[in-house]
């Protein structure tokens, strides 16, 4: 691992190496190679999160997506990516205890993703069981093709910083950062948090609602990475769409609401904190901290 002070010793090219295995986009990596010798974490910090938003194309984006493997593509893993096989084999550990039949699905989906998108299924896989990715995937997979590519993108962005946190011996905490929306969701009728519901963040765009991101709440009920570390959405109208049918489906109960939307209003740039109350019978939220 390198700090700021090794990595700015290292030659022009040894540099640019190290940057493109974390995201492959050619211009991502020469625009950010613009700064180096980077003055410090701080300054990396806002031109890794700036040059990706604000100054790649979608033909960049393509290219980063194209240095991935699927997921659960075993054997394009082994001869594609032998440069990244370490890291993206520990990125996709849900995969390996995955049953036969979600492989199966994943390779499925995969497929149709590809031919509906033109790019491979991109996601955030650590953390993620295999059922988890397929549950995104099939998600996704119904979206239309602008609104799948910002996710896409946003998911890039996630598998960078996590790569750079690999690459690079941080010292300033801004480098895990938790989203700056995120949730909490606690079911009421057992007094658990509820893992393994799938929430979409929406912004309104005219008169329709379009997906940002979304994610898989974890053991604890919780979506860290919604949005990736350091990006704040503009002041507006936003909306937390909640999939409670099927978390109530897999327990083997029914509930009333098949899915909880709420609606928000961001005034600044600050974090937001939208927790849910769940049971099967109602709900009821409010703004946390």
């Amino acid at each position: 691992m390198h700090t700021i002070s090794s990595f700015n010793q290292l030659s022009v090219e040894e540099a640019k190496t190290a940057l493109f295995k974390c995201c492959g986009s050619g211009t991502w990596v020469d625009s950010l190679m613009e700064y180096f010798p980077f003055e410090s974490e701080q300054m990396l910090f806002e031109k890794v999160n700036e040059i990706w938003y604000k100054a790649t194309s979608e033909a960049d984006a393509l290219e980063a997506f194209s240095h991935h493997p699927k997921i659960g593509d075993v054997e394009s893993l082994k001869k594609k990516f032998a440069s990244t096989a370490d890291w993206a084999s520990n990125e996709q550990a849900g995969v390996s205890s995955a049953t036969e039949q979600t492989i199966l699905e994943l390779a499925d989906y995969n497929e149709k993703y590809f031919q509906k998108f033109g790019y491979i299924f991109i996601v955030c896989a650590t953390g993620k069981s295999a059922a988890e990715m397929l549950y995104l995937l099939k998600e996704r997979v119904s979206h239309d093709t602008a609104e799948e590519l910002g996710i896409a993108k946003g998911e890039q962005h996630k598998i960078t910083l996590i790569r750079l946190r690999k690459l690079f011996q941080f010292e300033e905490n801004f480098w895990n950062k938790v989203s700056q929306i995120t949730t909490h969701v606690l079911d009421t009728s057992v007094g658990t948090p509820a893992k393994g519901i799938c929430i979409k963040l929406k912004k309104q765009v005219d008169a329709t609602w379009q997906t940002v991101s979304l994610g898989i709440t974890n053991a604890d009920g919780r979506i860290t990475d919604l949005l990736p570390a350091g990006i704040e959405l503009v002041p507006g109208h936003y909306q937390m769409c909640f999939q409670t049918k099927s978390y109530f489906e897999a327990q083997g109960k029914a509930s009333f609401y098949p899915k909880v939307d709420i609606d928000f209003t961001t005034f600044d740039t600050t974090h937001y904190h939208i927790p849910l109350l769940l049971n099967p019978f109602g709900y009821s939220t409010y703004r946390g901290s």
